[in-house]
């Protein structure tokens, strides 16, 4: 028997999509614009350290990861973010992840309690989402609580002006900056404030930010711990995920962190003992490389560029365009996102993800809707040329929405 707590789960987006799409042939060579898989050519160290290091999969490799990892992360934590030196003690703020899903999933597994206050604990999370969010506040028999993002607050959530029983039996939050799938970026004072709700109300925060290192031309997203500190708020609350999948294309590596606080670090250690797997060796060699690696970075940052000038050029005209400040991922209105999403497929074979796949109807917030019901989701991660008559159709789908909404509708 399925447990009675995942009875509200969804088929996952991907099932979901494959079954609408099925019944209807390609209209055209297909174009992938669904899923967030890098395609860009993974750097050269990749393949050297993996081969120079390949004895290490004879061994169990440790659960915590190697110094050198550890150190690795740990510098390009300062680097990245000006923390001030010592902040980060490689060797109780650190841990290696398979991947950073695994490491979201099972913090709230070791970090959130059932109840809090004498009341079910809540979970906050973004709405549309990354979907193991929702699975992970399930596990653990607390209440996912969906906080919409949509235009009227910049597509972020806005966890600050939640209700104060609700903060009050909130034991756990996620925080996506860049977005997925919105593409916007919290600046380091909204990521500060959601550091001290959590201090204030005594909830662990984690912020993703598996999608820091890709942004067209500006500054650079801020992260959870700078912010946090730049805040006077101590890390006792705070956790960050980051992953090379996004920044060094390896998705297929597995390999990530979660930093944070040494107590939440240690009891996130704990549970991994049992039932994490850890990072093979050669892995782990491969990831120090690559977080010592800034030029393969920067390359593949320029390469989006090119894409992110492609997405203006073809749809910035459109009222349902938005470009993304970080991420590679287009969130684009239609009337309805599954219809565009059929007719993008049988018609030109473009697939993208309809939004509402992404999101969940709440009672509690803009009437229950679920936010994400009017758009799709298109990834950036197709060469240039395969993109632009992916775009193009898109384009042409968005214009027949543009055309069919009554002026106010047009202009909300």
């Amino acid at each position: 028997m399925i447990p009675r707590r995942f009875s509200d789960l969804p088929e996952y987006a991907f099932p979901r999509l494959r079954a609408l799409l099925e019944r209807y042939p390609a209209g055209g060579e297909p174009i992938a614009m669904s899923i967030g898989e890098p395609r860009h050519p993974m750097p050269a160290i990749l393949h050297e350290a993996l081969a120079a290091h390949a004895i290490g999969y004879a061994k169990y490799p440790p659960i915590d990861g190697t110094p050198g990892w550890r150190a690795a992360v740990g510098d390009w934590l300062t680097n990245r973010f000006s923390l001030p030196t010592g902040t980060i003690d490689p060797d109780r703020m650190i841990l290696p992840l398979n991947g950073t899903r695994e490491g979201l999933f099972m913090a709230a597994m070791a970090l959130c309690p059932a109840e809090k206050n004498g009341k079910r604990a809540a979970v906050l999370l973004p709405n549309p989402f990354y979907q193991c969010y929702a699975a992970a506040a399930l596990a653990v028999g607390a209440e996912p609580i969906f906080v919409a993002a949509t235009p009227e607050n910049g597509w972020l959530p806005d966890y600050t002006s939640l209700p104060e029983d609700l903060l009050a039996r909130t034991a756990f939050a996620y925080y996506c900056s860049p977005s997925n799938p919105q593409g916007a970026v919290a600046s380091r004072e909204q990521l500060g404030r959601l550091a001290a709700l959590a201090e204030n109300y005594d909830f662990t925060i984690a912020f993703d930010e598996c999608y820091s290192e890709i942004y067209p031309d500006g500054p650079k997203p801020a992260g959870g711990l700078e912010a946090a500190l730049a805040e006077g708020v101590s890390l006792d609350h705070v956790l960050v995920f980051n992953s090379l999948s996004k920044r060094s294309n390896a998705p297929g590596l597995r390999s990530g962190f979660v930093a944070g606080g040494p107590a939440l670090i240690t009891a996130m250690n704990r549970l991994r003992s049992y039932a994490g797997a850890p990072s093979p060796l050669p892995v782990l060699h491969a990831a120090e490389a690559l977080w010592r690696d800034e030029t393969h970075v920067e390359a593949n940052r320029a390469l989006y560029r090119e894409k992110y000038a492609l997405a203006d050029e073809i749809l910035g005209d459109l009222p349902g365009y938005t470009a993304p400040r970080g991420g590679f991922f287009l969130w684009l209105e239609t009337d309805d996102g599954e219809a565009a999403t059929v007719q993008l497929w049988r018609d030109h074979g473009v697939r993208v993800l309809p939004g509402a796949y992404l999101g969940r109807g709440d009672p509690r917030f803009i009437d229950g809707m679920n936010p994400g019901t009017r758009y799709i989701r298109a990834a950036l991660v197709e060469p240039p040329g395969a993109l632009r008559p992916g775009l193009e159709a898109i384009a042409g789908v968005m214009r027949k929405t543009a055309k069919t909404q009554t002026p106010s509708e047009a202009t909300a």
